[in-house]
């Protein structure tokens, strides 16, 4: 296989690399249209707990849609707490304001005994609509984000996917 990669001309070479490139940053692309279009900075996530169960599953893959929306209790939010990087899918439970006064959430996931206000920002207890959710979920496709979970706990799968993907584009013949 390495003897492979060192028959190739430079140019060879070269046209491969720019290939791979070309093929993340048309996913960079698509990703930040998805962006734009649904107003969310992560329009698909991954439920990466059992907190939502039977709602949604651990691998289960959510598409978030964040325009105009005027949130109602017994909705699926993704929200992010201040100063984690996790967001967390779950259940509005109450509403209050609305209107002229900034719209506050309270949530909590179906699998779990009490609301979220321990998982709040220190002196939160509430969502600010427009300041803390990313978005509402509008579909999902069953337990697809399983590989975000396994390459997020394996870091080492990470890697050799990698590896994997950008030797089969420099190694690919055309």
């Amino acid at each position: 296989m390495l003897g492979s990669i060192a028959n190739l001309q430079p140019r060879q070479l070269a046209a491969q690399v720019l290939n791979f490139a070309l093929v993340l940053s048309t996913a960079f692309m698509l990703w930040k249209g998805l962006s734009v279009i649904t107003n969310s900075s992560s329009p698909i996530v991954v439920v990466l707990s059992g907190s939502m169960e039977p709602a949604f599953q651990r691998g289960d893959l959510l598409f978030l849609w964040n325009r105009g929306m005027e949130t109602q209790v017994g909705e699926v939010v993704v929200y992010n707490v201040r100063g984690k990087d996790i967001p967390i899918v779950h259940r509005v439970i109450q509403r209050f304001g609305g209107g002229s006064a900034p719209l506050q959430l309270l949530t909590k996931g179906d699998n779990n005994a009490a609301d979220d206000t321990e998982l709040y920002a220190r002196g939160q207890s509430y969502l600010n609509r427009r300041q803390d959710v990313i978005g509402s979920v509008r579909g999902y496709i069953p337990l697809v984000g399983y590989v975000t979970i396994l390459l997020s706990e394996y870091p080492w799968l990470k890697t050799a996917m990698l590896i994997f993907m950008a030797l089969t584009v420099v190694l690919q013949r055309e």
